[in-house]
């Protein structure tokens, strides 16, 4: 049998969930009225259950994100809040608190969200040997390690593979509480990472001045996705709940064609849901919100990862201004523009600004507000106004199901049985008297020409046949009828018959990788201590938020490094860094300030509240 491969999509809302799944999507992600980590997008129940009909419709599937750590008040009303979610028929949870694992819940099947912090075949296999069906794995790995954790079990593993990236391991960062006791792992980042710092060194001496020195460029490792199969990944997670329709359905479409291209003809690979979409717009990932693309660490370390100059959409690559003439700009390739776009670039001071374009005549742009763009500054593109109209269309991506109808005659008048690529069936009768056709000739025709018209119904009538034993006369309308009524029972077929993988919790004792648990495992209630404690760990600290100590704290770790961004790596720019950085380095923004620590050995980065004492060592 061909493994399924999987396109995951955002969904914000029911609305964009719809178009994700018309776009192409085999399962979208969606919050829960309560408990999601994006405590912006949630959504009622009624909501949620009218998303997974749909759904369920094409044999997609809709996973609620449950990923905050509930604290010991909470735990009650999120058990009653999963037990209305499984009623109404979701695929599964996402979580990150392992609290869920101890309660007594229906047989709903569950994901470790990425905030688990899912690094290594040990902990991944740890999780799939208590119940966890499938593993959304960090950001931050290599195809190496993938391949290493899907050799080590066959838990279902989930990548990301474009959007948005937290500079810290996901579940790991705690600069929204420290520098405003807003949590991350609550549901409230603040998005510190994107705010501009100033680089003061061991001297006091300012290398680098209001800069976004943790604001890194989006994730695209659509290029990869045959490799992170062969990898073992069955699913491919676009980030970005918070997106807009242009984004989601940009994102999703072209993964869609990409990934489409690899399992045409694959005998090993298909995809995981049914339908095909047509589109009438060309997608491309540059045209929706983005910072500029990296692999991150796929393929190893390589390459500058910062997006420094700003944490805002940079969108397309235009051209470089060539002059000013007036109140207009000359740009390279300016018959790309539109009225209505949104033009990005750097100001003199090396500060994001933009303009909105008024007209376009032949290279020149007129732009809403004349500003100072120096001579060869590069021009992007961040709201493409004629391509957002396009793809904000409802009918810019229509997904249909591949049906095959036979007409013929009963008894006592004709019928339709509608067999659709699934293999599900429909069959509808109507009583009609059957007189021959006026003129004795086959209206067979007319009769396939109105079946065809398959309308705003998600199927499409790709094989008709008919089979009567004379030429049978059948009135439109009495055609129409018959075509409207199988469509709509095939489509109560289809939601009534598809299957939901469930899988109780059983409760385990095998012992868990690590003993001793730091504030990063984010044990906040009774029942995740009970879960660890129950698998072996000796030591359990409480989350960070329960146990903050201002000014002295570890807020973040990541394989991001400020070093390497500089050319200053000891490992990889060794023969060029020249001058060693004298340290501690030190980011601040107003009154907030953090200590940044390098441990090269695992290639990591530590920041630190400005008041933590921490010993250095040498390279």
């Amino acid at each position: 049998m061909k493994k399924k491969i999987e396109i995951l999509a955002p969904a914000k809302d029911l609305v964009h969930g719809m178009a994700a799944i018309d776009a192409g999507a085999d399962a979208v992600y969606v919050g829960a009225p309560l408990f999601g980590a994006r405590s912006n997008a949630t959504n009622s129940i009624e909501d949620v259950a009218a998303l997974v009909k749909y759904a369920h419709l094409f044999k997609a599937q809709v996973f609620v994100v449950i990923n905050t750590i509930l604290y010991d008040n909470e735990l009650e009303t999120c058990r009653k809040m999963i037990y209305e979610l499984y009623d109404i028929g979701v695929d599964a949870l996402i979580v990150q608190d392992m609290a869920l694992l101890e309660m007594e819940l229906p047989p709903i099947t569950i994901h470790a969200s990425t905030q688990a912090n899912n690094r290594d075949p040990k902990h991944v296999k740890f999780l799939a040997d208590a119940g966890i069906k499938r593993v959304v794995l960090a950001r931050e790995l290599n195809l190496h390690q993938i391949k290493e954790i899907s050799t080590a079990t066959d838990v279902e593993l989930e990548f990301f593979v474009t959007g948005a990236l937290c500079v810290s391991f996901s579940g790991n960062c705690y600069m929204s509480v420290a520098n405003g006791e807003r949590s991350a792992n609550r549901g409230s980042c603040a998005q510190n990472c994107r705010l501009a710092y100033n680089l003061i060194d061991g001297k006091g001496d300012t290398l680098i001045s209001n800069s976004h020195l943790l604001s890194i460029k989006d994730f695209d490792v659509t290029d990869e996705v045959p490799q992170l199969i062969e990898a073992g990944i069955t699913s491919f997670k676009i980030e970005g709940r918070l997106k807009d329709m242009v984004y989601v359905k940009n994102n999703v479409s072209y993964l869609r064609k990409k990934l489409d291209s690899f399992l045409e003809g694959n005998d090993k690979y298909t995809k995981a849901s049914s339908g095909k979409t047509t589109y009438i717009f060309e997608s491309a990932l540059e045209r929706s919100f983005n910072r500029g693309y990296t692999d991150y660490f796929v393929n190893e370390r390589k390459t500058k990862i910062g997006s420094w100059e700003s944490p805002k959409s940079k969108g397309q690559l235009i051209g470089t201004l060539v002059e000013t003439k007036g109140n207009a700009y000359v740009i390279e390739n300016a018959h790309q523009l539109n009225n209505g776009d949104g033009l990005f670039f750097l100001n003199d001071e090396g500060i994001a600004d933009g303009v909105l374009v008024n007209k376009v005549e032949g290279n020149k742009v007129y732009p809403n507000a004349m500003k100072m763009i120096a001579k060869g500054t590069a021009i992007y593109r961040n709201s493409d106004a004629a391509f957002n109209k396009l793809v904000e269309r409802e009918d810019s991506a229509v997904r249909k199901i591949s049906t095959s109808l036979l007409l013929s005659e009963t008894e006592n008048g004709f019928q339709l049985l509608a067999t659709d690529e699934d293999g599900h069936e429909s069959l509808v009768s109507i009583v009609h008297s059957k007189e021959k056709t006026k003129t004795g000739e086959s209206i067979a025709a007319n009769i396939k020409a109105q079946l065809l018209k398959t309308g705003n119904t998600p199927y499409n009538a790709d094989e008709i046949e008919i089979n009567f034993s004379e030429n049978w006369f059948l009135p439109i309308s009495k055609i129409n009828e018959l075509r409207r009524t199988v469509y709509e029972q095939l489509t109560e077929i289809r939601v009534r018959d598809y299957v939901r993988h469930e899988q109780k919790i059983e409760k385990t004792s095998h012992p868990y990788p690590v003993t001793d648990l730091d504030f990063t495992y984010n044990v906040a209630n009774k029942l995740s201590r009970q879960f660890y404690e129950r698998h072996g760990a000796t030591k359990i600290e409480k989350a960070f938020e329960l146990q903050w100590d201002p000014g002295k704290s570890r807020v973040m770790v990541t394989k991001y490094c400020v070093k390497y961004e500089l050319g200053k790596c000891p490992k990889y720019n060794k023969d060029t860094m020249g001058t060693k950085l004298q340290e501690p380095l030190t980011l601040t923004h107003g009154d907030n300030a953090y200590k940044l620590k390098f441990n090269c050995k695992p290639c990591e980065m530590e920041i630190w509240e400005k008041d933590a004492e921490l010993e250095f060592e040498e390279d």
